[in-house]
């Protein structure tokens, strides 16, 4: 994770706002051109910004989804609507969206009054006109003063294509090209190690998400389930770019009862499986619990090298902190060779051990030894503790991410001897707690 990044390029954003369940979620799936966000009836359902990256007539730009705003509600409610101001503080171009089945409300009055007068261009975007007889109510909308209506359907994408011309036309021009812009074909873009945030539901995940960005992307709150989707960030670090994904809080699918949170699940184990590496939030206050540990199971089949944090730490007395750490040896056995960081994702206490513990992992993640040092490592090894049965002649590296030895032996050799083999390979080559993988093949 350590090296020169190139400077990434800074696209231009297309904000989508609005007051809750008026399609805002569908159409990002629309412009996207695939389900990127969780849709369902009830309001509600999307709270935190998901930002993807979208192309239109060969213009490339972000579109963010929002929740929805409302001026009335709970603190959660607040939350949710700070982050929708958020966004449309930051885009470049905003799509106000609102419901002409429904017609004109308080709330997209509201809306379009903290809009009116801004710096960013808005499209006022009537949604669910799903046929030429619901063009005419329209028209209700132009007393919200951004302009004339553009009528489309997200769902079934009618006029969704005039809508984006006028809203690539409204982004910022682009920059001259350079010298280096002459070349055929897209710039190459270097790897960004993908970081996934993932634990059961309430355990800290989204503090410790914004704590580490550096900025309230994810919405905070006592209630469980916050988080819906899985929200992501590149940041700049002393480690390079790391692109930092924070999950949906995940429990026993016994426990999943709404349309939403399985959707969530599903979207948390797809980012578990696609991230280079993952942070493991527990609840120290709660110990470690049998959900943690499917969880760690989970993560440690995917594969990636995981970075374990106790959070909540400051809650613990002296006696319930040596129960937890005797928990973490016990129930996460499997994982012993994976760092512990005991800290507070509120306060910010030891959370400054992650980054250097992540950049570690990464590089053994990576890495790749000289053939001939894997075979002194490995004769050195049978020399000093000789097989019961069977003999490795010779070893290669096959593959790193994670690292893959294929052990050339004369007879079958008993996994606890692997087991030693994998682990005088570890110490020797600092492969600390990134999973090694070992594949025989007898000659």
């Amino acid at each position: 994770m350590t090296g020169d990044a190139p400077e990434p390029e800074r696209l231009p954003t297309v904000a989508i706002v609005g007051r809750p369940n008026v399609g805002k979620s569908t159409l990002l799936n629309r412009i996207v051109g695939r389900r990127e966000a969780i849709v369902e009836e009830q309001p509600g359902v999307t709270r935190d910004r998901k930002a993807v990256e979208a192309e239109w007539i060969g213009r490339r730009f972000m579109v963010v989804d929002t929740g929805g705003w409302s001026a009335t509600g709970d603190a959660l409610d607040a939350s949710v609507s700070r982050q929708a101001e958020r966004a449309w503080a930051q885009a470049d171009v905003v799509l106000f969206v609102v419901d002409v089945t429904v017609g004109l409300t308080p709330e997209d009055q509201k809306v379009a009054s903290l809009l009116r007068g801004g710096p960013v261009p808005v499209l006022v975007v009537a949604n669910k006109v799903d046929g030429e007889t619901r063009e005419p109510d329209i028209w209700e909308f132009v007393k919200l003063g951004l302009g004339d209506p553009w009528p489309v359907s997200a769902l079934h994408g009618r006029s969704t294509g005039d809508m984006l011309d006028e809203a690539v036309r409204l982004l910022p021009p682009l920059p001259a090209p350079g010298h280096d812009d002459q070349r055929p074909g897209p710039p190459v873009e270097a790897k960004v190690p993908a970081v996934a945030i993932v634990g059961r539901p309430n355990v800290g995940k989204s503090t410790l998400f914004n704590r580490v960005i550096g900025d309230e992307r994810s919405v905070v709150h006592d209630l469980p389930g916050t988080t819906r989707d899985s929200i992501d960030t590149e940041v700049e670090t002393d480690e390079g770019v790391i692109r930092f994904v924070d999950t949906a809080g995940m429990r026993r699918r016994s426990r999943i009862d709404t349309g939403p949170e399985y959707y969530s699940m599903v979207r948390a184990l797809r980012s578990v499986d696609a991230a280079d590496l993952a942070v493991l939030v527990i609840d120290a206050s709660e110990g470690v619990t049998h959900q943690d540990q499917r969880l760690a199971e989970r993560i440690d089949a995917a594969g990636c090298p995981t970075v374990i944090l106790l959070n909540k730490w400051e809650l613990l007395d002296a006696e319930q902190r040596t129960d937890v750490t005797a928990q973490v040896a016990d129930r996460l056995h499997f994982m012993a060779t994976s760092p512990v960081i005991k800290g507070s994702a509120l306060t910010g206490k030891s959370i400054q051990k992650l980054l250097p513990a992540l950049a570690e992992a990464g590089d053994a993640y990576r890495r790749r030894v000289p053939t001939r040092e894997l075979n002194q490592v490995l004769q050195a090894a049978q020399v000093a503790h000789p097989s019961p049965a069977g003999r490795v002649l010779y070893a290669t590296q096959g593959a790193t991410e994670p690292p893959t030895f294929t052990l050339f032996a004369n007879r079958r050799l008993p996994p606890t001897y692997l087991r030693y083999l994998e682990r005088r390979l570890r110490e020797h080559f600092g492969l600390g707690n990134t999973p090694v993988k070992l594949r025989v093949r007898q000659r």
